[in-house]
């Protein structure tokens, strides 16, 4: 939506006409959701619907409102064998000349589709750590990479969030109600006292945690000392899954971030208890392979 909005302002800067196509109805099967649009220029296209036929036609459209000066129009798009698409939706289309009160209106929906974006807070700015915040910045999720090193937060992606803290565990506390958690510092200590503090809320849409078989027994041990052994059965242990042996942190990055995006957007929590989590002897890693140590972090092991 970004690039959409700055595409916008731009057109309206150097006073170039444009068409803002905008998906208003969706019913069925459709190639995109309501709200999704583009910009339409004589010259040029930002963002998209859809693709296809659909797409084609409503540039199509577009560039005939800017040929004609029309300020308004709608489309009303059965996905048949009329327009060569088998979706076998129906899709509403919006189509408005580009003004600044479009362009407000345009911020204004996006800003509130932001805030509603689910937050996803990493513990953890090493490799893995790193690799995963890449992979879920262009995703539509609010994401905090947290560490205790400033260095280590430095020249991350567009959209990533740097959260530098010497109690890194106080993040949870502070985060929003429904937020995922991914745990995965240089020391086991403090990954357990994150852990832990993550699973105390019941509001938790997805608790993970990097680590091996045996890291996992030796969480569910903490837990155990602590009365709360049952816990241990919302934990992600391995993230990502243990159907793929591959150390990679850009492949962990790759499946945990499919994976949580699973998660967070059917809402189905009781999905992290899947046997994959459980499956002795496969792991990601039995430790992130950080690179450079830092002071210890005081925590029961």
């Amino acid at each position: 939506m970004t690039a959409l909005l700055d595409a916008m302002r731009h057109a309206l800067a150097v006073d170039t006409p444009a068409v803002l196509v905008t998906v208003a109805r969706a019913h069925g099967s459709t190639p995109r959701e309501a709200g999704a649009a583009m910009l339409v220029t004589a010259a040029m296209i930002e963002g998209t619907i859809g693709g296809g036929r659909l797409e084609l036609d409503a540039v199509a459209r577009a560039r005939a409102m800017l040929a004609e000066a029309e300020c308004e129009a709608a489309m009303d798009v059965p996905l048949g064998p009329a327009i060569g698409q088998c979706c076998g939706g129906r899709v509403g289309l919006t189509l408005e000349r580009l003004t600044p009160e479009v362009l407000s209106q345009a911020e204004g929906r996006a800003a509130e589709a932001e805030a509603a974006r689910p937050a996803v807070l990493i513990f953890g700015a090493g490799h893995t750590g790193r690799a995963l915040a890449a992979a879920l910045s262009p995703l539509p999720l609010n994401v905090v990479l947290v560490d205790q090193r400033g260095d280590a937060l430095a020249s991350l992606p567009p959209g990533v969030t740097p959260l530098r803290s010497a109690v890194p565990e106080a993040a949870v506390d502070a985060a929003p109600q429904g937020s995922a958690f991914l745990v995965m510092t240089h020391d086991h200590g403090l990954d357990f006292l994150i852990a832990a503090a993550a699973l105390r809320r019941p509001d938790a849409a997805y608790v993970g945690m990097i680590g091996s078989a045996t890291k996992r027994e030796q969480f569910r041990r903490h837990l155990a000392r602590e009365g709360r052994e049952a816990e241990i059965a919302r934990l992600r242990l391995p993230i990502g899954g243990s159907a793929l042996r591959d150390k990679r942190p850009e492949v962990i990055a790759a499946m945990t971030a499919a994976e949580l995006l699973v998660c967070l957007s059917k809402g189905q929590v009781e999905s992290l208890t899947d046997p994959l989590a459980t499956d002795g002897g496969r792991c990601n890693s039995g430790a992130d392979p950080e690179g450079d140590p830092a002071p210890r972090h005081a925590a029961a092991t």
